[in-house]
């Protein structure tokens, strides 16, 4: 089995279908967000990361979830209104969906299971969990809410990456 997330196709927050393999030989940071959290304030740390690295192959993808304490009760549009104006996101907002259970959606499935990516069985704790994506599409990495996508650890793996 290929262990890497180019294999597929999520939607995006307008709910058009997108192939991760558009993301091959880039380095991403995959988060699953809420609106209503007490880490909400890292979409801007998400968006400043985005821009310090997305001239180096560098993306932000967020993939919003109502799965922990009810916090994104928004949806679709209203979702991406929110992230642009209140954090001005220009990154790559896809549909919201589960991200942990038996109803995750497949990448979030392929995160919680090392027999599938090969590296690390990390299915989300918590809003705003992140995982650094390689340019072959490889989990290489993850960082629990508490840290900040903004920290040097987390920049410094990136940095190595790209």
């Amino acid at each position: 089995m290929k262990k890497s997330i180019h294999q597929f196709s999520v939607k995006d927050i307008t709910g058009k279908s997108i192939n991760l393999g558009k993301y091959e030989g880039k380095v991403l940071l995959i988060v699953n967000t809420a609106s209503k959290c007490g880490f909400t304030s890292q979409l801007e740390g998400m968006e400043e990361l985005y821009k310090e690295f997305k001239d180096d192959e560098f993306e932000v993808l967020a993939f919003p979830s109502n799965d922990f304490g009810g916090q994104e009760p928004l949806n679709g549009e209203e979702i991406q209104q929110f992230c642009m104006t209140e954090y001005k996101a220009t990154y790559p907002i896809f549909d919201k969906s589960h991200v942990k259970g038996k109803n995750a959606n497949e990448l979030f499935d392929f995160f919680s299971d090392k027999n599938k990516n090969g590296k690390i069985s990390a299915a989300p704790k918590w809003n705003f969990q992140k995982y650094l994506i390689d340019k072959n599409g490889e989990v290489v990495d993850y960082f629990y809410s508490i840290t900040s996508p903004t920290a040097s650890r987390v920049k410094k793996a990136i940095r190595k990456l790209l």
